[in-house]
């Protein structure tokens, strides 16, 4: 049984925008990793681990 990928949840200090990346793309994001796909500065972390019920209340960033 799997429990789909792990996410990281970000909100942006500037804009509000709620935010996720999925953490088995870390490397491939490098340093943009975590930051605002709009304003380009580092998210305030929520939290991480298998898709929250309020998933969907936060763009996935690709």
């Amino acid at each position: 049984m799997t429990w789909g990928p792990c996410m990281f949840y970000y909100h942006c200090p500037e804009c509000g925008k709620k935010f996720s990346y999925e953490a088995g793309r870390m490397e491939e994001f490098g340093d943009k990793f975590g930051k605002c796909p709009k304003c380009n500065v580092m998210g305030v972390y929520e939290g991480d681990g298998a898709r929250m019920k309020n998933d969907k209340d936060y763009e996935e960033v690709d």
